[in-house]
């Protein structure tokens, strides 16, 4: 770091001492592939500039032995000199990715907010619909928002004339898991939604964690859209060979031609963070902290794959209570030990309601009582959004050890949330 400090003579002497090592190098590992003349040549040539170092040369002599050894080296070097452009890549890349490697598993990891159990603190993938063609971005404006915002559009065109139909199975929009594309070029597994125009069915693609009912609601069924009682019973084809899905189709009262828009909304990035995997093994984690985790070693029916496997994941939410806590939902407020919860911003705006915040949920359903008592071997977690939140009321408590660290910084997407984390 000192070395723009030093003297000539002290940086034409390490320069030296780099070239003698590099020619040493050739020498010891490629004595047996380069001609008897390459050899003695690079020997004297190094012998004559260990010499001047020697004899404390001044930055001149030292510079015209440097230039008389640099021949000697090009042509005895094979691979170790000259290096290619290639290499210099390939050995740039090496020691980035190692870097990196060694950041994210003991300081700092990133972390895409995949859903929007945490809304509005975090955002999670969410939609922005377009009434019509007309109403989307130009290709220049689509670029910024990829850039800006992690942007990537949807649209679905009719294949013939007719009206717009979507399927329900339940109170849901039904899916299925298909291989598909990251970035338009990494295989991936993603979400397939089926409409129908007319008798005929389209499909469109999202990722795993999004919420198409939501854009399906603002699309078809919002304030100003067109109303219709319309119901058809029938079946959507399931992935599993030979099998479908009964489903009730929805006339959403919204009539097409051929080759216009069905549909078209944006699919809006995640809130994307740098986690601190560093404090929490010097430090507890207090209760208010927004905290990432492992949920593979939690034991749940709301967490195992199509297989009954856990599922190896990593969530984040808000920790709530701590061993011994005793926990509540009174109205839209949050009680920890009888007491109005504190320690975030955000427990005291779900408990006014304030804003986009709309207070606690107690789900006694899945409870079946009104208070929890955590235990000396967990934590509690709760989402901001707990209406919209898949937590510890339904699979219970999070394991010391699997707690990963605390969320720093949101670097991505750039919007006003952009910033330290809360």
């Amino acid at each position: 770091m000192f070395g723009l400090f030093s003297s000539v003579e002290k940086q034409m002497r390490a320069n030296a001492t780099n070239w003698l090592e590099l020619a040493d190098k050739i020498f010891n590992y490629r004595r047996d592939e380069i001609s008897a003349a390459d050899r003695a040549d690079l020997q004297q040539k190094s012998e004559q500039l260990r010499a001047q170092l020697r004899d404390k040369a001044d930055a001149s002599k030292l510079k015209l032995g440097i230039e008389a050894l640099e021949p000697a080296v090009r042509r005895a070097g094979g691979k170790f000199y000259p290096r290619s452009t290639i290499q210099e890549y390939v050995e740039f890349f090496v020691v980035a990715a190692i870097v990196i490697l060694g950041l994210r598993a003991y300081f700092v990891q990133p972390f895409k907010i995949p859903t929007n159990s945490m809304w509005p603190t975090y955002y999670g993938m969410t939609g922005e619909v377009f009434a019509s063609e007309k109403e989307e971005p130009g290709v220049v404006a689509s670029a910024a928002r990829l850039v800006a915002f992690g942007a990537t559009r949807r649209s679905v065109d009719a294949p013939v004339d007719g009206d717009v139909w979507v399927p329900v199975s339940g109170n849901r929009i039904p899916s299925a898991v298909v291989p598909g594309r990251t970035w338009f070029v990494f295989p991936s597994r993603v979400q397939q939604i089926t409409l129908r125009v007319g008798s005929e069915l389209v499909t469109v693609q999202v990722p795993l964690d999004f919420k198409m009912d939501e854009v399906i609601e603002e699309a078809f069924f919002s304030a100003g859209a067109p109303r219709t009682q319309q119901v058809e019973a029938g079946f959507l084809p399931s992935s599993r060979a030979g099998q479908n899905i009964p489903v009730r189709w929805i006339n959403t009262g919204k009539h097409v031609k051929k080759g216009e828009r069905v549909l078209s909304f944006d699919v809006m990035t995640g809130d994307q963070l740098f986690v601190d995997r560093m404090s929490y093994h010097f430090v507890r984690p207090q209760v208010g902290s927004g905290f990432v985790f492992r949920t593979d070693n939690i034991r749940s029916p709301y967490l195992v794959d199509a297989g009954g496997r856990p599922v190896e994941s990593y969530y984040i939410k808000r920790l709530v209570g701590t061993p011994g806590d005793k926990l509540e939902v009174r109205d839209s407020a949050l009680l920890r030990n009888g007491e109005p919860i504190t320690g975030s911003l955000a427990f005291d705006k779900n408990a006014r309601q304030e804003g986009l915040y709309r207070g606690y949920k107690n789900q006694e359903a899945l409870l079946e009582k009104k208070q929890v008592e955590v235990s000396t071997q967990g934590y509690y977690a709760m989402g901001d959004n707990s209406g919209n939140s898949l937590d510890s009321r339904y699979w219970g408590e999070v394991p010391y050890k699997d707690i990963v660290g605390r969320p720093l910084f949101i670097y991505y997407p750039f919007t006003k949330r952009w910033g330290p984390a809360r």
